[in-house]
């Protein structure tokens, strides 16, 4: 079965066919870097940190790309209203902390990660074609403010299915210059009241770039005028990726074969949102769980879904991995070092359908299930094997406990701990082999007390704490 993807532009399934046979370039919208990462961001960079791995592990060779918008309204207007930073300055601030987040959920870091700022030149020649072709105009009023000229272009509302007329105003420049409400910025005249540093030569005087020409300008600098993905959080559609396909598509450029959208996250049944104040901000997830936990419930839902986080959504997403790592743990101590495996077909049948994590997470705990009945059993050349499938596919997701990648600075505290419990144990077998069961039903009742839990197997005694 060959990959299908989800087109939101066509609005449908399509099977992936990327342009040069072997080669993926996906090019995904980043951050606006003008304040600190919430949970849709990070929802959003694991969905395609996921494909990536995928793709990769089919075999092919990815090339992302994930901008960063350190150049915006947004930014200048947050810059201002804190008051003691340079935009660029917070901008390079709250970048920093967009990358500590993702790097502790394991999203591995983009191929290029460009900065708007580093690309105003190539934003300023496809400004001119676009002016040469005819789709594109500077404001009459000789603000230094240029145009995109909806009209001058028929397809322009093909992505989101819009008539141009039935759109909203685009609200990101002053109307004053337009010929039609709908015609958005590409690059802005300098302003009163505008920092002096967030300006920039151009043929209609200085100024700085629109929002949408940015990603238009960063995506076939480092990918090509036509690439196969182009991926991005629902809430993107339109404005922004509409008008980033008229503009490139009207300056002559194939750009993006395929595009993805992702779902946004809901919190307590609601959009989460500023305006509602129910943002859930990176700092404080990552305070409530270990980051591979959360990176398990953050990408365990199907992309295009909403993701609801709800009170309980930790806890449970906690109890589901630990029935991972418990099967794991048990068959490691039976069996030893896990060979290597490729995934289930029924795993790859799933991811190959969309991305469909929930079907390929049933297909890892059908595994665990079975697993656990085959170590009840005695059966641990059964076990061993399907665990040795089980590491395969959370590799693939990204979420294997056993990775060194999850090591945490309480390593050394563990070492300890297994050294502590392997004396106890090894006191508490002795009591037994000597027939003073009393002293050995003290010792399981004091580390049961503790949190700890004494399992007899024909192995020998085994121990966990909290699912460990």
């Amino acid at each position: 079965m060959s990959i299908r993807l989800f087109d939101s532009k066509e609005q449908a399934l399509r099977d992936f066919s990327p342009l040069t046979p072997g080669r993926v370039g996906m090019y995904v919208c980043g951050p606006t870097v003008q304040s600190s990462p919430h949970v849709g961001h990070l929802r959003s960079a694991l969905v395609y940190d996921q494909l990536r791995r995928w793709l990769t592990h089919e075999g092919y060779q990815v090339t992302l790309v994930r901008n960063v918008t350190d150049i915006d309204d947004k930014v200048l207007d947050n810059a201002k209203a804190g008051g003691v930073e340079e935009w660029w300055a917070l901008a390079y601030r709250m970048e920093a902390e967009f990358t500590a987040a993702y790097d502790l959920l394991g999203i591995q870091r983009p191929t290029y990660e460009p900065r708007a700022t580093a690309s105003i030149p190539e934003m300023i020649a496809i400004i001119e074609r676009l002016i040469e072709r005819g789709h594109a105009y500077p404001a009459a009023d000789n603000s230094g403010d240029v145009y995109f000229d909806t009209a001058s272009w028929s397809n322009y509302g093909e992505l989101t299915n819009q008539k141009p007329a039935e759109m909203e105003a685009a609200a990101d420049a002053d109307p004053r210059g337009k010929k039609a409400p709908q015609d958005f910025a590409l690059w802005k005249g300098h302003k009163a009241g505008d920092p002096e540093s967030a300006s920039w030569k151009s043929p209609w005087g200085v100024g700085r770039p629109g929002w949408h020409i940015e990603c238009s300008a960063m995506s076939t600098k480092y990918l090509g005028t036509s690439f196969d993905i182009h991926g991005g959080g629902l809430d993107l559609r339109f404005p922004h990726h509409e008008n980033e396909l008229a503009q490139s598509a009207a300056a002559g450029d194939g750009f993006a074969q395929y595009w993805l959208h992702n779902g946004l996250v809901s919190v307590g049944g609601q959009k989460m949102s500023k305006s509602l104040g129910n943002s859930v901000f990176a700092a404080d997830l990552l305070d409530k769980a270990k980051p591979v936990v959360l990176r398990y419930l953050l990408g365990s839902a199907q992309y295009r879904s909403t993701l609801e986080l709800h009170d309980g959504a930790i806890a449970e997403a906690k109890a589901s991995f630990e029935r991972i790592e418990g099967f794991l743990d048990r068959v490691i101590r039976d069996a030893g070092q896990l060979a290597s495996a490729d995934v289930p077909a029924a795993f790859r049948s799933a991811m190959n359908d969309d991305l469909n994590i929930p079907a390929a997470l049933a297909v890892v705990f059908e595994l665990v299930r079975s697993g656990n009945s085959a170590l009840d059993s005695g059966d641990v050349a059964t076990a061993a094997s399907q665990a040795a499938e089980v590491v395969a596919m959370l590799d693939v997701l990204g979420v294997n406990p056993l990775d060194a990648a999850w090591a945490t600075d309480s390593s050394q505290g563990d070492a300890a701990l297994d050294l502590l419990m392997a004396e106890l144990l090894e006191a508490r077998a002795a009591a037994r082999a000597n027939k003073d069961f009393a002293t050995a039903d003290l010792l399981r009742e004091r580390l049961a007390a503790a949190g700890i839990t004494i399992e007899d197997t024909p192995n020998g005694a085994h121990w966990s704490f909290n699912g460990r």
